[in-house]
């Protein structure tokens, strides 16, 4: 039998770590996440802030890649800090994580919405009153 300990592999903080997808198993493998320190978390959640700020002040136009893999980093780092801070001690941040992508899906369903208003003249079941 085959047992297996990862630590949320293939992560910036595990960087040494493969994914579990690319980890050839067998069948009969056991695996399982080891629980992070939520201080060592923490450490890597803030470093990951100063790398941020160290590349958002040295930045090289709109797309630069060291400042969007910084934000890549925080996000990865501060979900590893959520989760060990949930898992030792049943506790949550009062912070969120913003998704650009969510509000792209509630300005498309808004539009969609407005869209739903319009009256369509084509529509069989518009009824027309008669003066």
């Amino acid at each position: 039998m085959v047992t297996l300990a990862l630590a949320r592999s293939g992560s910036e903080l595990f960087p040494h770590c493969p994914p579990i997808s690319s980890l050839i198993l067998p069948p009969t493998a056991n695996v399982y996440y080891m629980a992070i320190d939520p201080r060592v978390a923490l450490q890597s959640f803030t470093a990951a802030l100063e790398e941020h700020l160290a590349a958002a002040s040295s930045r090289r136009g709109d797309n630069d890649p060291a400042v969007e893999a910084a934000f890549s980093s925080i996000m990865e780092t501060f979900e590893a800090y959520e989760d060990a801070l949930y898992d030792a001690y049943g506790e949550v941040t009062p912070l969120v994580i913003y998704d650009e992508t969510e509000d792209e899906d509630e300005e498309r369903d808004e539009q969609e919405d407005d869209y739903d208003d319009v009256a369509d003249p084509f529509d069989d079941d518009l009824e027309i009153e008669e003066k």
